[in-house]
């Protein structure tokens, strides 16, 4: 089971790209379910959501709809005395839980998680503190692209993430493989110009993916679903609705 969306899904810009030219807040998630099954929540990277945010949001969508929920920063990018972050996180999903509308955690750690003891360590403590929900593990560092560290994270039970994103020294590579029953692929665009230097934050994630580009990933999206029981492709290239452009594009290359 191969499931496709985006990195959000209530972005203004989108309306008149996606999003019908009228499109108001409260019925975006709707109109996007029209069109895919699954999307990343990323509004809990910022603040946690409140239970009755996402008892609503699971209303507004069809039976078989899933959400991903990101982990909330000081979960991955504070990492010290953020035992009760946990807590409030884990029981804020409980609704989508209950709908059986939830996917799994997207832990998506800096490019200054490095590979050391101490952040193996502590991929260690993060499992213990949001078990029992299913999580992937997105780093951003190449020195964690290494099969040991593959191996560690079948031991934590731990997904990986597979990433497209700019060839650029110190990034990690599209390497595709499977460390838990659950696929994952996020394509972040090949903005290299921007990526680490950008007036607005959108400017990073300003990238439209050709089809050539994305028929380099057919393959592989594919080989990762024959490993695992479900496998979740989003596109975070958001700026102006393009994400929902190659996401439906590669449900058409797929199918």
């Amino acid at each position: 089971m191969i499931r496709i969306g985006t990195s959000g899904f209530s972005y203004k810009d989108w309306v008149g790209h996606f999003y019908p030219v009228g499109t108001v807040d409260r019925d975006r998630l709707r109109v996007y379910a029209e069109h895919f099954d699954a999307v990343e929540v990323n509004s809990s990277y910022y603040r946690i959501g409140h239970p009755r945010i996402y008892s609503a949001m699971a209303k507004k969508v069809p039976a078989g709809f899933e959400f991903v929920v990101k982990a909330n920063q000081a979960m991955t990018h504070e990492r010290e005395l953020n035992r009760e972050v946990f807590r409030e996180f884990c029981e804020s999903v409980g609704p989508l839980l209950d709908e059986g509308k939830f996917g799994c955690v997207l832990a998506q750690f800096p490019w200054s998680f490095k590979r050391t003891p101490e952040n193996e360590a502590y991929l260690r403590t993060f499992r213990e503190r949001i078990e029992p929900l299913p999580t992937v593990i997105e780093f951003r560092n190449l020195e964690w692209c290494e099969p040991d560290v593959f191996e560690v994270l079948r031991e934590l039970g731990f997904g990986f993430c597979c990433v497209d994103e700019p060839r650029l020294k110190g990034l990690m590579p599209p390497v595709v493989t499977a460390t838990s029953p659950l696929g994952y692929v996020r394509f972040h665009g090949r903005n290299a110009q921007k990526w680490w230097k950008q007036t607005e934050a959108w400017e990073r994630y300003d990238y439209q993916y050709n089809e050539e580009e994305l028929k380099e990933w057919v393959p592989k999206i594919e080989s990762v679903a024959e490993e695992t029981e479900k496998e979740y492709v989003f596109f975070n290239n958001h700026y102006q609705g393009q994400a929902a452009t190659n996401a439906q594009m590669l449900l058409d290359l797929l199918s």
